[in-house]
């Protein structure tokens, strides 16, 4: 399960933190929240101090969202690994 709740704060733009796992279905909805900010013009945030988990989907999207100026606050030692680690080709 994911929540997503966020804020808006006129100095940072958008801040969403995130709480949970970024896997399955959830990654889809957190891909629609995001495009729908980006969308506004907005700058965008994401507090993943809550986050345990990315599946491959998952991390996907936050290096998405990352390349398209999205700032990560909060990461945890192992989500840094996940989102440094390229999927290995066999």
């Amino acid at each position: 399960m994911l929540s997503i709740m966020w804020r808006d704060s006129s100095s940072d733009g958008t801040v969403m933190k995130l709480e949970g796992q970024v896997i399955g279905p959830w990654v889809a909805e957190l891909r629609t929240y995001c495009e729908l900010l980006l969308g506004e013009g907005s700058s965008l945030s994401l507090d993943m101090g809550g986050v345990s988990y990315l599946d491959p989907e998952g991390i996907a999207l936050v290096r998405q969202l990352m390349t398209q100026g999205v700032r990560l606050d909060g990461c945890s030692p192992f989500l840094v690994e996940l989102l440094k680690t390229e999927p290995s080709s066999a």
